[in-house]
């Protein structure tokens, strides 16, 4: 079977891999273009290291793009990792079609930050999908679903690489493996109870201290480690990461630090403490909360709130 590869990153590299070492036909790749002095693409990387053509075109729109991909003749093109709008016209092509992988339990949250809104939902499950793109927004009917349990301290980055990029390499192989035994169910997704969010920016990134004190932490794990949920600490964007929530009550307004030393600090939240382990400010990369204590002179009674 004719196999044509859309994706980037390590997913995709991984992905490649996996298909490359059960004998897979790969006839080509493609990943987005090249970023002036940036790191070339992992899946670019091991695909040119098997001979394997790669394109990197800068749209899918144009029918040049299209010409050179229909004249590769797939059976089935994967989706791993796309962050291009691929039009239809590529998903009906291949004699076999094309899956796309998602990380979500579609038809829960559709769009590109699945994982980031279902930790900022505070649910207590999420998944992935793989399905069956038709150019609508994670619209098309399922192949297959995995759930996996969001443990009350997972972040964005612990439920990717711990447990939806794993399995979503596997549940690719096993798609293909369906596929080609003539056993790829296309099961329609129900449109009651879907759900569609943006992106996961700074849109939705700051912090509401009147909230309540698990809506706080849960922003800030599923904003952990892109964007970073933030909040303005005399006048100055700061970004919080490795946090956690006691439930132990305090009288202080929340946004108020209750606690800075040599351990780091704590913020009031409404029914309890957040504690940050480490921040990003603006400029800057991220540092231990401790450090951020000491090198700004951060004290008990200060408050983050909003920019002023």
């Amino acid at each position: 079977m004719r196999i044509v590869l859309i994706g980037q990153a390590a997913f995709g590299e991984k992905v490649i891999e996996r298909l490359l070492e059960r004998g897979e036909d790969i006839v080509a790749v493609y990943t987005p273009p090249d970023r002036p002095g940036g790191r070339p693409d992992p899946l670019k990387e091991a695909a040119i290291a098997k001979n394997i053509p790669v394109l990197q075109p800068a749209t899918y729109k144009d029918d040049s793009v299209f010409l050179e991909y229909q004249n590769l003749n797939p059976d089935l093109t994967i989706l791993a990792f796309v962050t291009d709008i691929i039009p239809e016209r590529f998903f009906r092509l291949p004699t076999a079609g094309a899956i796309c992988y998602h990380p979500s339990l579609l038809p829960l949250h559709r769009g590109s930050s699945a994982i980031n809104w279902a930790v900022i939902k505070g649910r207590a499950k999420t998944g992935l999908t793989i399905f069956w793109p038709d150019g609508g927004i994670d619209t098309g009917p399922m192949l297959l679903q995995q759930e996996v349990d969001i443990g009350p301290d997972d972040t964005t980055g612990s439920l990717y690489f711990n447990h939806l990029f794993p399995m979503g390499v596997d549940a690719i192989v096993e798609a293909v493996d369906l596929i080609k035994q003539g056993k790829a169910p296309k099961i329609p997704q129900p449109e009651e109870g879907a759900t569609y969010e943006p992106p996961c920016d700074d849109r939705v990134a700051a912090i509401d201290w009147e909230k309540p004190g698990q809506s706080v932490y849960d922003l800030v794990r599923g904003c952990d480690p892109q964007p970073g949920a933030y909040s303005y600490w005399q006048g100055e964007k700061i970004r919080f990461y490795s946090a956690q929530l006691s439930l132990e009550p305090t009288e202080e307004a929340p946004g108020t630090v209750v606690q800075a030393d040599a351990q780091g600090f704590q913020v009031a939240v409404k029914d309890g403490r957040l504690t940050v382990g480490k921040v990003r400010p603006q400029p800057g990369g991220k540092i231990n909360a401790a450090a951020f204590v000491s090198e700004r002179d951060l004290k008990v009674g200060d408050r983050f709130g909003e920019e002023t």
